[in-house]
């Protein structure tokens, strides 16, 4: 009997003596592979706010729509847009790697903003890619430094396309007709009323001009936002690395004994009060 307590008791501690060990080592691993979490404005947002007259960029994409009969042609237009924000402990390095991706994908930087310290120093790109070259670059730069956030945003502009022309004929079927009235002539302030008309019809299909010149084929190219931030790599000590992670196996290794035991003697009470219920029964 002594010996299969002595046996139950030896095996008992062991599992503990591993358990313990296994948090242990757990923490010492897990707990430094990222040395440095800095906090980050969100700067970005604030910078792109700012760069509103950068240009929109727009591609499209034709496809058969089958309708009845006949296949119906479309051509969408929509905006294609990728976000990414990354850590960089290399940032020189990591800023070089990025303008060759550029480069090497043909894209056109139409936005740069670059700020702050050696140490904490911070770069917004906008940049225009080739639609057939969107899905590459994206994937290449996310390899880039330590990504915090990435996503894509592709929304559909084909209705607002075909509203900017419709607007676009309403206003040259007006000018026309001013023009005509203007011909017609009559009085000097009835003429210069026409005229200033015109001119302000004139300045609003310039705006048209440019919007839908952003729609253009020979235009076309989809949206990546790159923020770079620059962290420093903090070095720490190895007895420093044991002293954290042996304090945080203690601590969580007396809370897990504490809710075994709590678990344990509920398991016991409730068995008991079973084993009760079926010997009054």
């Amino acid at each position: 009997m002594k010996s299969f307590i002595k046996k139950r008791f030896k095996k008992v501690a062991s599992i503990l003596v591993l358990l313990f060990v296994a948090l242990f080592i757990f923490r010492l691993i897990y707990g430094y592979q990222t040395v440095t979490e800095p906090t980050i404005s969100n700067r970005f947002h604030e910078v792109i706010d700012i760069s509103s007259e950068v240009r929109k960029n727009y591609a499209s994409k034709k496809y058969q729509l089958n309708s009845g009969m006949s296949p119906v042609s479309v051509d969408q237009k929509y905006e294609k847009i990728a976000d990414v924000n990354t850590l960089s402990t290399k940032f020189d390095k990591e800023e070089k790697q990025i303008r060759a991706q550029v480069k090497d994908y043909k894209g056109l930087i139409q936005f740069e903003n670059k700020s702050g310290n050696e140490g904490h120093r911070r770069l917004n790109l906008i940049i225009g890619i080739p639609p057939e070259n969107f899905d590459s670059i994206y994937h290449s730069i996310i390899k880039i430094g330590k990504i915090q956030s990435k996503q894509i945003t592709k929304t559909d502009k084909t209705n607002e396309y075909k509203e900017l022309n419709a607007k676009k004929a309403s206003l040259e079927k007006i000018r026309s007709s001013l023009i005509e009235l203007k011909n017609k002539g009559g009085r000097i302030d009835e003429y210069m009323q026409l005229e200033n008309r015109i001119l302000e019809i004139e300045q609003q299909l310039q705006e048209l001009g440019v919007s839908l010149g952003n729609f253009d084929d020979e235009n076309e190219f989809c949206t990546v936002k790159v923020a770079l931030s620059e962290v420093q790599l903090i070095e720490i000590s190895t007895l420093q690395r044991i002293k954290v992670a042996l304090e945080w196996t203690i601590k969580y290794y007396i809370l897990l004994l504490v809710g075994l035991s709590f678990a344990a003697l509920f398991t016991y009470l409730l068995l008991l009060s079973i084993e009760k219920i079926r010997t009054n029964i």
